[in-house]
């Protein structure tokens, strides 16, 4: 539920701005609220779920997120569809960060490769599938189902979750760090506001700038305020975790580039090869049904290269096949476009789940709730880092009086690609038998000279 939220609205804008009785432009803000909420409340995930318990804490956000969807479906004004997208952020907050802290503390490391597995499967499905589910019941039913049908989801899940999870807490409870929550509440706020809205052309460049400035400001403060603080509302010292700092900050910039595709291809589709929207959505869905495919071999690629080999030759092979997608055309035969796409989902899916199963690998029980929360926030910001990067560059590129052509497109594809290229080098630093309790890699001894 909560990844499709963030994408399923895009394609009813309009039929939303016509019922609602604004202009499409405006209903721009259902989404970033809703980015924005998100932003803003996952760092506070963590110690609330030590404080009140995991379980209890997922199915309250299951019901707060399900509520805002219910009332986003009665929404009758632009002002009261955002503030009830700003109610379904603060349940999303919760969900991802906390359903992750669950299964981190459910399984044992050995099997964690293939739990972590299954949980990346919506976060990369959930993306691509929202603007054609989104498309498909705006066309055929009314835009209010795209939240209707969270409500049934949304009982199924408490059922399941009441029944089947247990209730991790901390036993020892922290402080909360409420100045702390505020300052990085604003810097990352005030971060996903600016990347957002670079290349939309919706607010003035000055505006854009002094948010960039504002989040700096903040950001910066929150790292001051972080030192020597006992429980700072985002961990940063987690960072010192070489397994930690590289999964999440470089396995980041992986995310960047990668994340950048999902948004471009229904671009390259229908403005590059004039497809209508619900071919482009059908091609673009292809990267899922890869992403489904690669999760039976997760475990077992871990298990035969480790974290260092894969993900640095992984990230080589993304960087590689984004820059393929340059050699695409209208003529290209649809089944060819199909498979490439789908590839595509294979190595994307692989970069995503070893990066998370890397972070966690070596984090001790005690830190794993704090953790989640800076890890889920990096992963938030990564995704908006791609689209708006990928954005500015088309709208750098591109004639500023006609479409993006289909050589505009090549120039941010391989642009794009050369993110997780130069990153790839710095999963090199891993040692071999980093994270090796969780792929259950085996390195071979040498054999000493005779």
């Amino acid at each position: 539920m909560e990844q499709l939220d963030s994408t399923i609205i895009t394609t009813a804008i309009p039929a939303m701005a016509k019922s609602l009785g604004t202009e499409p432009v405006r209903l721009s803000l259902a989404i970033t609220s809703y980015i924005l909420s998100l932003a803003v409340f996952i760092p506070i995930s963590g110690w609330i779920a030590d404080r009140y318990g995991s379980r209890r804490v997922f199915c309250s956000a299951i019901i707060v997120f399900t509520i805002g969807s219910a009332l986003s479906g009665f929404a009758s004004s632009l002002s009261m569809l955002v503030a009830t997208r700003v109610l379904q952020g603060i349940g999303g907050a919760m969900l991802s960060p906390v359903g992750r802290l669950i299964l981190l503390r459910s399984f044992p490391k050995e099997d964690l490769a293939r739990a972590m597995a299954y949980v990346a499967i919506p976060a990369l499905i959930g993306p691509t599938v929202g603007p054609v589910l989104g498309g498909f019941i705006t066309t055929y039913f009314n835009w209010r189902w795209i939240f209707y049908v969270n409500i049934p989801v949304g009982l199924i899940g408490i059922t399941l979750a009441l029944r089947y999870t247990e209730d991790f807490r901390a036993t020892k409870q922290s402080r909360f760090d409420l100045r702390g929550f505020i300052i990085v509440g604003i810097g990352l706020a005030t971060l996903q506001f600016g990347f957002e809205n670079v290349g939309r052309h919706v607010l003035p460049p000055s505006v854009i700038a002094m948010s960039f400035v504002a989040a700096a400001v903040a950001l910066t403060l929150f790292a001051w305020h972080v030192h020597g603080h006992p429980n700072p509302v985002l961990d940063l010292g987690l960072f010192g975790i070489r397994t930690f700092r590289i999964g999440t900050l470089v396995g980041g910039i992986c995310r960047t580039g990668m994340n950048s595709v999902p948004f471009m291809l229904p671009l390259l589709f229908q403005l590059g090869f004039g497809l209508n929207a619900l071919h482009s959505g059908l091609l673009t869905f292809a990267s899922a049904i890869g992403s489904i495919t690669v999760r039976p071999m997760s475990a077992t690629l871990l298990r035969l290269l480790g974290f260092r080999r894969l993900m640095f030759s992984n990230a080589i092979v993304v960087a590689f096949v984004m820059a393929g997608f340059t050699l695409l055309r209208p003529a290209t035969p649809t089944w060819i476009v199909l498979v490439y796409v789908m590839m595509f989902g294979v190595v994307r899916t692989t970069q995503f789940n070893t990066s998370n199963m890397l972070a966690y690998s070596e984090i001790p029980p005690a830190r794993l709730s704090r953790s989640t929360s800076l890890g889920s926030t990096m992963q938030q910001l990564t995704l908006g880092f791609g689209v708006s990067i990928s954005a500015a560059l088309l709208d750098a590129v591109m004639p500023r009086t006609a479409l993006p052509t289909l050589h505009d497109f090549h120039i941010v594809f391989l642009t794009m690609a050369l993110v997780p290229l130069l990153a790839a080098p710095w999963f090199l630093p891993l040692s071999e038998t980093d994270g090796a309790e969780v792929s259950r890699h085996r390195v071979r001894a040498v054999q000493p000279a005779r």
